[in-house]
């Protein structure tokens, strides 16, 4: 028995040359044991034709409200789902259902639906960050519509850069969560998730720092939020945001402003996950002017920042959760499990900086779970939003063993 076993799934497809992909989709949907049924708009035909559907879901296929002087049900498809996926879901189609426009079954069955929605964006680079565009996405966010995060690479255009339909599978592991017991377990738990690097000045314009994005924790708090979790993120210096706009974000760039905003938050959380890649040193003094290159060497005396994991673990309830992750080059299992002990976590993450597409920067990321208990979890390869998916799941198994 599938994941989705008994579930009903109405698939909207957009014209994108990824429409092809949802073909794919589709089958791994049945392969789970959904039920899935098929609506396109007409210029999605344009590149993967309705009949080609309709083999696969044995349903017809209709993209026109009306067709051959019939009326085809969008209220009807809309009330039948448990959960109305858009992928791919074009500017177009974006900009049609923030207006509430409805001249097609795609976007008539939006207004229709009382299921929750997801759209799986698809365009070109510059179509994505188009205020226009951004403005739409946020705008549906704010009415539920959970959007899913865009891949980067290359595009139809040439162009290198986001915008991308993420892939099916990964699609499938965020529609298995929409609709597992996470939703349930985990909706409504107010958690706390630290990411991105910490900047520590040497002066006005120099800075100790890393090469931290913070991509695996905002990953992370937007998988949270899209199973009903009140996360706040505590994000350091990176150029990257959450999709989700209910998440709140407070903007950090030391490791003391993280340490005290962590320390307000954590006093109220209910899970604590530290992503965050934090500063070890410091300069003990900052200079108030700009260094001058005057001579052949420069000195920096550099003290400890505060463990903020460390700190807050001495803080821990009992019915608080703390979860960590750990970044090593050498001896990484030994590092993690000492991690595990000396932090009071109820769960490490290791990641290793010699597997390659793995790190900082990286849209993947190769992992092992480490648990009190002494079991382990090993994960391959695979993007940072399944990985996200891989800790949610172990958060439930911990919140149900206890």
């Amino acid at each position: 028995m599938g994941d989705l076993q008994g579930k009903k799934i109405l698939l909207g497809v957009s014209g994108s040359i990824a429409a092809y992909k949802a073909v794919y989709l589709l089958r791994e949907l049945q392969k789970s044991g959904a039920e899935v049924r098929v609506i396109m708009t007409r210029h999605a035909t344009e590149f993967v034709t309705a009949l080609t559907f309709e083999a696969i879901s044995h349903h017809a296929v209709h993209s026109e409200i009306t067709s051959q002087q019939s009326w085809n049900n969008h209220i009807e498809a809309g009330l039948w789902a448990d959960l109305y996926i858009i992928a791919p879901a074009t500017a177009n189609i974006i900009a049609k259902m923030n207006a509430g426009l409805a001249d097609d079954m795609v976007s008539a069955c939006y207004l229709a639906a009382r299921c929750p929605i997801m759209i799986a964006p698809a365009m070109d680079v510059d179509m994505w960050h188009h205020q226009a565009t951004q403005h739409n996405v946020k705008s549906l966010m704010t009415r539920g519509v959970e959007v899913l995060p865009v891949g980067y690479g290359s595009l139809a255009s040439g162009l290198i850069g986001a915008g991308r339909m993420i892939e099916p599978l990964e699609i499938l592991d965020l529609v298995k969560n929409k609709l597992s017991a996470a939703s349930s377990i985990l909706a409504g738990k107010t958690i706390m998730v630290t990411a991105g690097p910490t900047y520590e000045a040497i002066d006005p314009v120099r800075f100790i720092g890393n090469a931290s994005t913070g991509k695996m924790g905002i990953a992370i708090a937007d998988a949270l939020v899209a199973v009903g979790a009140h996360v706040t993120l505590i994000l350091g210096p990176s150029s990257l945001l959450p999709t989700h706009a209910s998440i709140q974000v407070i903007r950090v760039r030391t490791a003391d402003e993280m340490l005290q905003a962590c320390i307000k938050v954590h006093a109220t959380a209910q899970i604590c996950i530290f992503t965050a890649a934090v500063a070890d040193y410091k300069p003990k003094q900052t200079a108030k002017e700009k260094i001058k290159k005057t001579n052949n060497s420069l000195d920096i005396h550099l003290v400890k920042t505060p463990d903020i994991a460390f700190e807050l673990g001495l803080k821990k309830k009992k019915n608080q959760m703390h979860i960590g992750f750990a970044l090593e080059s050498t001896s990484g299992e030994n590092y993690a499990k000492e991690k595990l002990k000396k932090k009071n976590f109820d769960m490490v993450v290791l990641n290793s900086l010699n597997d390659p597409g793995a790190g900082f920067a990286a849209d993947t990321n190769k992992t092992t779970f480490f648990f009190k208990n002494n079991k382990s979890l090993k994960f391959e390869l695979k993007s940072k939003s399944a990985v996200a998916q891989d800790i949610l799941q172990s958060i439930v198994t911990l919140l149900n063993d206890k």
